[in-house]
């Protein structure tokens, strides 16, 4: 029985990830990040992998390991947009954790494993939510027979004695035709407005606390859930209307409808298999040894907790044990100061692929602003349509908003495409603020003004520092 659960789930993974070759892996992720071509091509490829390894006997899957990754790079250039989009595009449980959070265990902080537990618990919830879609139509049957039962209680079940059966029957009747006529007018939005009370769980915690060497929320874990049989969940009334009590008692009944054993079955597979961790400023625990003691040893230590969880190991989460074997580590980090080969040589083996990111240029800047389907400019020229206002950006702004941030960059701390975010705030700051007021129809932003509003500000160098 286990063994079709698992083939079932092997299968899910398949279908998920059969049309991801590693081209179109790479023309997705144009979409919305601009250049990198090597890092997109490598991280294509990694992804492609793992839908291979599903293909292999099953004798020699369990031996192949996911070639983790070390994105070099300043920050702003895409390295976190990267994993991200990567994460979305495989279906795949992803979590993104600065490594610099983590502390040696010993130590007050995070402990690494703790990554873990979170990362199922997202497994978790995407395979809920997936669930909860599959059952929705039938959850909202039964709410709406629920919110009829409110309207309109059913008949007592009592005995009919034989001289008022007819009469009983057709009490019935008329019953039943007063509800077909009120599940009409529900259905027809007629009664959204009418107030009903309806019974919702209560948001009490008890109020008891535990003591350990690993707290109880490092495991993932509660009181309510240790002791879920023995303490049932406390519900209240609430009266809403029926429009929102149809939408608060599907949510209810689709929890009724899930099987969770099938849905914490799913999700780790997914987590130990799909699942992908970005773990961010990794230059921050590495640096070259100065002696045993201070922060060194410290940052030495968290490397040394790393390395198991990284290599493969079971951690013990609320839903049991999850190996990390498989899961894929991209790790990223600047590496200003240290390098990567001033990680421990252990940790350095577990990240066979190292991509370095290219800095952003004044052309990166222009392409950016304008090609990306989550574009800046195309944002807020979204956001003023929300005004009435259509908002245009000449060529010759946008070539003049990518100098202005190619110019802070250099001269202050490169922040990379971060830049154009407070650039473009600055820019519009004074529009955003006026324009409800302004019944204008057709804004322009041209170089002129972008030179205008900015200038002032890019060559008194002490003030861009503060502001840009």
């Amino acid at each position: 029985m286990d063994t079709i659960k698992n083939q079932k789930l092997y299968d899910e993974t398949i279908r998920l990830m059969a049309e991801l070759t590693p081209k179109a892996i790479v023309k997705e992720l144009d979409k919305y990040i601009i250049g990198q071509d090597k890092a997109k091509k490598m991280v294509a490829i990694a992804l492609r992998n793992r839908w291979r390894r599903q293909q292999v006997r099953p004798e020699l899957r369990e031996e192949i390991m996911p070639n983790n990754i070390i994105l070099i790079g300043p920050t702003g250039v895409g390295k976190t947009e990267i994993s991200r989009r990567l994460a979305r595009l495989s279906n795949a449980p992803f979590l993104k954790v600065e490594a610099s959070k983590f502390t040696e265990v010993g130590y007050v902080g995070r402990d690494v494993e703790s990554m873990i537990r979170d990362l199922v618990e997202i497994g978790v919830q995407m395979v809920r939510e997936e669930k909860t879609k599959e059952v929705e139509a039938k959850a909202r049957e039964q709410a709406i027979e629920r919110v009829l039962d409110l309207l309109l209680p059913p008949i007592s079940q009592r005995p009919k004695p034989v001289g008022e059966m007819e009469e009983s029957d057709e009490l019935e009747l008329r019953h039943q035709r007063t509800r077909e006529k009120l599940r009409s007018q529900l259905l027809a939005g007629q009664l959204d407005d009418r107030m009903v009370e309806i019974d919702t769980p209560a948001d009490s915690t008890p109020m008891m606390q535990i003591f350990s060497p690993m707290g109880i929320e490092e495991m993932g874990l509660n009181i309510q859930e240790l002791f879920g049989g023995l303490m049932p969940k406390k519900m209240k009334k609430r009266k809403t209307t029926v429009s929102e009590a149809v939408k608060i008692l599907t949510q209810q009944e689709a929890q009724k409808l899930i099987d969770m054993e099938e849905v914490v079955r799913i999700a780790v597979h997914r987590v130990e298999n799909s699942g992908i961790i970005f773990l961010d400023e990794i230059d921050k625990i590495a640096g070259p040894s100065s002696g045993k003691h201070g922060p060194d040893v410290s940052r030495e230590g968290v490397q040394r907790d790393l390395l198991p969880v990284v290599e493969g190991t079971s951690v013990l989460t609320k839903y049991g044990m999850v190996k990390t074997d498989h899961i894929l580590f991209i790790a990223a980090g600047a590496f200003h100061v240290s390098k990567p080969s001033d990680l421990i040589p252990e940790l350095q083996g577990r990240f066979p692929i190292r991509v370095e990111l290219n800095s952003l240029t004044e052309d990166d800047f222009v392409r950016i602003l304008t090609e990306p389907k989550n574009a800046l400019i195309t944002q807020y020229q979204a956001m003023l349509e929300t005004e009435g206002v259509k908002l245009t950006f000449t060529d010759e702004a946008i070539r003049e908003i990518a100098r202005i941030a190619t110019v802070v960059n250099s001269r202050a701390e490169n922040i990379g495409a971060r830049r154009l975010h407070t650039i473009l705030s600055t820019l519009l700051e004074e529009i955003l603020f006026e324009i409800p007021e302004k019944k204008q129809e057709e804004l322009v932003i041209d170089k002129e003004m972008v030179s205008k509003t900015l200038e002032a500000i890019v060559e008194d160098e002490d003030l861009s520092r503060y502001i840009l």
